[in-house]
């Protein structure tokens, strides 16, 4: 028995027990994100950050950016960042 057919009835003899296997990586949360609540209004966050924070893709970041429905981030050399202030006041407005 070869490995992969090994691995395959391993698998299948898994499922007949009930058993699952998630190979799905969880996907990991900034921990700008799980501290944003504390951060200081001055403090910068990337895109994922910012994506996070509206349940929203880079790609729809950069949208509601175009769109005026998210403040432009600020630019520093190659890094893009948002002011974690500018933020707060947008989310705040928004509910």
């Amino acid at each position: 028995m070869t490995k992969h057919q090994n691995s395959a009835s391993s698998e299948a003899t898994d499922k007949k027990a009930g058993k699952t296997s998630s190979r799905a990586k969880s996907p990991k949360i900034p921990a700008a994100l799980q501290a944003f609540p504390s951060l200081p209004d001055d403090a910068l966050v990337g895109i994922r950050v910012v994506g996070g924070l509206i349940d929203k893709g880079p790609t729809s970041v950069w949208r509601d950016v175009k769109n005026g429905r998210l403040p432009a981030p600020v630019k520093m050399g190659g890094a893009t960042r948002w002011r974690v202030g500018d933020l707060r006041q947008v989310l705040a407005a928004a509910k």
